[in-house]
């Protein structure tokens, strides 16, 4: 069947051959971490970690992306391909949750987004350790391992079970993220930090958390499970309440149903 008809993607049959792709990746990833060489890490910058497996997981991805749909270019966390102005758009992270990984520690996944210069039209998360697969596109729900998922439907803040997310600059962050916490801490269900911010995406989408929070992340970071997330009912924005979140920067994602009540929290102070 043809991934193109006329001046139309479609969208249905590239996510099929985009999950093809993420299980292809997931297993040479479980595959390297049974006989990883923790020797082979470099340093990117103060405790943000690149492997090998990094390296090699990417090229694979984007050589096979590449045949998929020739006219897309390429934003990847390490580097590979180009983006200029054309009209679609690859947002690749091979390996989400780096420090996880080195460590043997769950989660860590490869997320895959494709869009125009509009909107997200596609995402595809494999979470290895769970061996769960997420996707969704345009005008479709979101599904896990073949079944629909749907945000959960708590809308009290003391029910809430939240995800943050530390990032790397520590030093423009964590004014807010000890504001967070002091905010957070014992006034909801639960805090955890799990170090993946596309799984944990997925896991708002499937009603496993209320939030996630996070800023200071990479476009590839969190493209996939944006969309994943906004399919099965939930809600992205930046800490202002607006759209500016696909850069990264600032990253609120809830069920919906509290994302106000966050806003209070994560917004101006």
């Amino acid at each position: 069947m043809p991934l193109k008809n006329k001046d139309m993607l479609d969208l249905e049959q590239i996510t099929k051959k985009v999950r093809e792709i993420a299980l292809q990746g997931g297993a040479f990833l479980r595959n390297e971490r049974s006989s990883f060489d923790r020797g082979r890490v470099e340093k990117k910058n103060a405790h943000d970690y690149v492997s090998y497996v990094d390296k090699e997981s990417e090229h694979r991805i984007v050589a096979q992306l590449r045949e998929l749909v020739p006219e897309a270019g390429f934003i990847a966390e390490e580097g590979s391909g180009s983006l200029t102005d054309e009209e679609y758009c690859w947002l690749v992270d091979p390996l989400d949750g780096t420090t996880n990984f080195i460590h043997n520690n769950a989660p860590y996944c490869i997320s895959i987004a494709l869009r125009n210069r509009e909107e997200l039209l596609v995402g595809v998360v494999y979470e290895v350790c769970r061996n769960e697969l997420y996707w969704t596109y345009k005008g479709s729900p979101s599904y896990l391992n073949g079944r629909e998922i749907h945000v959960s439907d708590v809308a009290d803040m003391d029910e809430a079970f939240v995800a943050l997310g530390f990032p790397y600059n520590f030093q423009s962050y964590k004014p807010l993220a000890e504001h967070i916490v002091h905010k957070l801490y014992g006034n909801v269900g639960g805090l955890r930090l799990q170090g993946a911010a596309a799984a944990e995406l997925c896991y708002v989408a499937a009603g496993r958390f209320e939030a996630r929070i996070e800023g200071f992340l990479g476009p590839w970071d969190i493209a996939a499970g944006s969309i994943i997330l906004m399919n099965a009912g939930g809600k992205v924005t930046d800490y202002s309440g607006g759209e500016n979140f696909y850069n990264g920067h600032e990253v609120l994602a809830t069920n919906g149903k509290l994302h106000n009540e966050f806003l209070k929290i994560v917004g101006k102070r």
